[in-house]
């Protein structure tokens, strides 16, 4: 039986004050609770999973590493009361748990997007935390962190991206199991985008009258998903 790979845990350095940056832009957001909001952008460079249907394979490596003050400075002059920290895998960066907290002190909404295979407890309460919860055709749902289920809270959203009938019968057992319905977080459900219709999709939820939000990526219906900083 092979060895079950360690949970990467989330570390804490108060003196930690860059983080390495891939890109910086102003578009609307595409999905969550937040669609159709504009929104500033912070993608942080690197990511410990290797997911199929990865839409930003591009933040794997390089960028440049920025001061924390200086990010600031830069989405503060893009013009948008609502900022996305996200990847590849922000919470793998020490230097992300200050830069958050400064946007904050900025008076901005906050918006983390997480991958679900790091505890989300050392996140400031009030961050909007979405947390992607990995199905089966991912190929990393053996790295889900499950202590997220506890660690979220009312601002926060689990998102669950559907591959196929398998991905969607294995997250409406896992809401069962955990009994998530009954967790101040909201449940969202979207396709992987050109592999499962979102008629399809939706019409598995309406069968069975499943209380989550469903949702399109709205950016990759308006935007080549080639195209960078949208």
């Amino acid at each position: 039986m092979p060895l079950a790979r360690p949970h990467i845990e989330p570390r804490r350095v108060p003196t930690a004050d860059s983080v390495v940056v891939k890109e910086i832009y102003l578009s609307v957001q595409g999905e969550s609770s937040h669609a159709g909001l504009l929104c500033s952008f912070v993608r942080l460079t690197g990511c410990h999973l290797r997911c199929t249907y990865c839409d930003s394979e591009f933040a794997f490596h390089g960028g440049a590493r920025r001061q924390n003050a200086d990010v600031v400075a830069e989405v503060k002059a893009l013009g948008a009361q609502r900022v996305e920290v996200t990847g590849g895998e922000p919470l793998l960066q020490p230097g992300v748990y200050p830069l958050m907290e400064a946007l904050l002190a900025e008076g901005m909404t906050v918006l983390l997007e997480t991958s679900g295979a790091i505890d989300v407890r050392l996140v400031p309460p009030a961050v909007h935390k979405i947390v992607d919860m990995k199905t089966p055709s991912s190929g990393e749902s053996d790295r889900n962190d499950y202590r997220n289920l506890q660690s979220m809270n009312a601002n926060d959203e689990l998102k669950f991206v559907i591959g196929g009938r398998e991905d969607y019968e294995w997250s409406k057992r896992l809401i069962a199991e955990h009994r998530l319905l009954d967790k101040p977080y909201e449940l969202l459900f979207s396709t992987v985008h050109g592999k499962l219709t979102p008629k399809d999709l939706a019409e598995w939820v309406i069968a069975d009258r499943l209380p989550v939000r469903f949702q399109l990526q709205m950016h990759k219906y308006i935007w080549h998903p080639d195209e960078r900083g949208v």
